[in-house]
């Protein structure tokens, strides 16, 4: 028999697994570790950078207003009051990314390939996709501990086929067929 979920994810063309999990459940995961939970950036309103946007200058970007300043404040008060520290917090160049991890997590390792894809083309992005990847490998023997990845729509949509909201974190795994698994959302704070 066809359940009500199937028969939306299908409709969707979303896989089930994305559609899975709870906050209880990313928390489970996230505290046995050999996981990333990546998160869109919190709420920067606007599509896109300004033309002539320059990285190094924040003036110049899309930036977090005062709801994304505390909806990142929220996501670092939900780790804490569970005392998860994450073992590296890593995020895209962007600004609205940068603040997102200082925010929550009080550090931010700017990480190219994090970074929006915005104006490249699909083969230029190949080679970002794919040290994602092999970090998400490299997270998975660490048991115990877990890293924040913070970035964009684009990249998160290209990494595991999904959308994400503003500020929604997604617990990943990589999968044994070297792919990524989605194991839990964590939504919007």
């Amino acid at each position: 028999m066809t359940s009500r979920r199937d028969v939306l994810a299908a409709s969707l063309m979303l896989p089930l697994a994305p559609l899975q999990g709870r906050a209880a459940d990313a928390e489970s995961l996230i505290r046995a570790g050999g996981v990333v939970v990546a998160f869109r950036h919190a709420l920067a309103p606007g599509t896109f950078d300004p033309p002539g946007f320059t990285l190094g200058d924040c003036s110049t970007q899309r930036n977090l207003n005062d709801e994304g300043r505390a909806q990142a404040r929220r996501i670092g008060a939900w780790f804490q009051s569970r005392a998860l520290q994450p073992a590296a917090v890593r995020s895209s160049p962007w600004c609205r990314c940068i603040d997102t991890a200082t925010l929550a997590f009080g550090r931010a390792e700017p990480w190219a390939p994090l970074g929006s894809p915005r104006g490249n083309p699909a083969s230029s992005r190949s080679p970002h996709l794919q040290q994602l990847r092999q970090a998400l490998v490299a997270a998975a023997s660490q048991r115990g501990r877990f890293e924040v990845w913070v970035t964009h729509m684009f990249v998160l949509s290209d990494l595991t086929g999904g959308g994400s909201g503003s500020g929604e974190g997604i617990v990943l795994r990589a999968g044994a067929d070297g792919g990524v698994e989605v194991l839990a959302r964590l939504p919007p704070a």
